[in-house]
């Protein structure tokens, strides 16, 4: 075969990783990546625009386990990338950034397009590097690869000059490590039992890590069997099935809601793979008071309102169930938690019939969970959709709906739809973004035309930036700047080749969602909605009563 260069020898150490696809845009410094791409295994994905890229890549780590790839070339190229990146990395989704750099004999003077990417990439990943070395670029990856899947899970960047690309790189892969298990004391364990034996009104909250450590089972188990009800965070969806009669569904908006009133009876709080990033404490337990056992991969980050009476710290699986052996509960979950459930449903059912138009957001979000099985996959863009996805949307299964909330970035629905249609071909998949969202990565859907990835794409159509209104009108009683026109979508979709329908009434949408998931192509639906539903859902929050129950 003969000696490879530095860009060959990359490309083999990525194969070496399990890599399938990398997603990116062609540039002048990363050639000689993109023609060792030629003659591997690797499938390379052309995108509209980098940071759809980053956000394919994202949506791919955090739905496989496995690090998505990304590529760009130098300055803007790189500076498009880091948005995706930095949501892979809040939202702790592995994934490796690979940018092209201009040669190392041009780092010193001012050079056309050059940035210090090492340094600007430090504050968006877990870990970063440039290539200097041809022979050190097998350690470099395997470094990568470890450090991006390893708890918490995010992103790392590999920096590659391209004379450095171009020179001959003796070396071969490294052997990939085994990832060993770690499990918690006996003595951790032994306290949180005894904590949890003596409460009358414990509460578990669960987020993104359970699902990462596939503690779904485990979780249901323990939870059932202990009697304890069950909140999930919006990462945390379907880890318990949302119709398991101890499950309370989501908790994370930022005022109070149904379960908020769960949470000022608990005596004790148990988070299981819980991240502060997902949902800050001092939202549910501002004074600190209320006894929390943390159950995790990691220590306990440290919070005035999240200090716990007991660390658990290992694998979660494990950590349930060595728990649930030592735990004595028999008697049945409050009373008060089974009406709370009761409300939360009633609340969510009460949309079902509603035949307004434009259509409520509830009613939108209602009728979507009608048409979808319980394997089917939602990503939720970012705005006040997603607020309603995160409070309506209930699942059946882990990771069937992908909502982004630690980084929170608009745009990544269409490419995380992609990412997931690659990921699961058999199953329907529906991004679901708002038009703002919308039209900020809407290019990727040439992408997913061409490459053969067919979704539904679900626009909430108000004509703004409507998370922004209704935060302006509850702080200010007023809204400015938040309004905007948009394009015939219906018509965008097939200039692009793809199949459009509007929403003309409430009748219309099932309807068209069955049709549109039974395409070959990807399908656009504009469907406008009722925002006046959000100050509605405020007034009624802020007159919530935890002993009437009257949301």
């Amino acid at each position: 075969m003969g000696e490879m260069n530095t860009a060959e020898l990359l490309v083999r150490c990525l194969e070496n990783e399990g890599v399938r696809y990398i997603f990116g845009l062609p540039g002048e410094e990363n050639l000689h990546v993109l023609e060792a791409l030629k003659h591997s295994s690797i499938q390379f994905i052309t995108t509209r625009h980098e940071q759809g890229a980053a956000f394919m890549a994202d949506v791919y780590g955090r739905l496989t386990g496995k690090p998505g790839v990304c590529l760009s070339t130098l300055g803007p190229g790189a500076t498009n990338l880091m948005t995706g990146v930095a949501d892979a990395n809040l939202d702790r989704a592995p994934l490796v950034a690979i940018t092209g750099q201009v040669g190392t004999d041009r780092m010193h003077i001012e050079s056309h397009q050059y940035l210090d990417l090492v340094a600007m990439f430090a504050p968006v990943t877990k870990w970063n590097t440039q290539i200097v070395r041809p022979s050190n670029t097998p350690e470099i990856v395997r470094k990568a690869f470890k450090i991006s899947q390893a708890e918490k899970p995010g992103a790392v960047h590999i920096d590659l000059p391209e004379n450095i690309a171009a020179m001959p790189a003796p070396g071969k892969p490294l052997v990939k490590d085994n990832k060993e298990k770690t499990y918690a004391s006996f003595q951790s364990i032994e306290k949180a039992a005894a904590f949890i034996s003596h409460a009358e009104n414990p509460l578990i909250l669960v987020g993104n890590g359970a699902i990462r450590a596939n503690a779904s089972e485990v979780l249901t188990e323990f939870a059932t069997r202990l009697n304890i009800p069950v909140a999930n965070s919006f990462m945390g969806k379907g880890v318990i099935r949302y119709t398991h009669p101890l499950a309370l569904w989501a908790v994370g908006l930022q005022q109070r809601d149904y379960i908020s009133c769960g949470f000022d009876r608990a005596d004790l709080i148990i988070c299981v793979g819980y991240d502060l990033i997902e949902y800050s404490p001092k939202k549910w337990n501002p004074e600190g008071t209320i006894p929390i056992i943390h159950v995790g991969a990691m220590p306990a980050e440290v919070d005035s309102s999240y200090i716990p009476v007991a660390e658990v710290v290992g694998d979660i699986s494990d950590s349930l169930r060595e728990i649930l052996y030592r735990a004595d509960r028999a008697n049945k979950p409050d009373p008060y938690a089974l009406e709370l459930r009761t409300d939360i449903r009633n609340d969510y059912v009460q949309y079902a019939k509603d035949d307004g138009f434009p259509i409520k957001p509830q009613k939108i979000i209602y009728d979507l969970r009608q048409v979808m099985g319980p394997e089917d996959i939602v990503i939720s863009d970012v705005g006040a959709h997603k607020m309603w996805m995160a409070r309506h949307y209930h699942c059946e299964r882990p990771n069937t709906c992908i909502i982004s909330n630690g980084f929170a970035a608009m745009g990544i629905a269409i490419p995380g739809a992609i990412a997931a249609k690659l990921v699961h071909p058999e199953q329907r998949v529906v991004a679901v973004t708002g038009d703002g969202g919308f039209m900020m990565n809407c290019q990727e859907l040439e992408t997913a035309l061409r490459i053969g990835t067919p979704f539904v794409t679900l626009i909430f159509n108000d004509g703004g930036y409507g998370l922004i209104e209704w935060k302006q009108q509850n702080q200010f009683g007023s809204a400015a700047f938040i309004k905007f026109g948009n394009p015939d979508f219906v018509k965008f979709a097939e200039s692009m080749g793809l199949k459009g329908y509007r929403v003309e009434s409430c009748l219309d949408l099932i309807p068209i969602l069955k049709e549109a998931l039974e395409q070959d192509v990807p399908t656009v639906i504009d469907c406008p909605v009722d925002y006046r539903e959000n100050l509605r859902f405020t007034q009624r929050a802020g007159d919530l009563s935890c002993w009437d129950n009257n949301l």
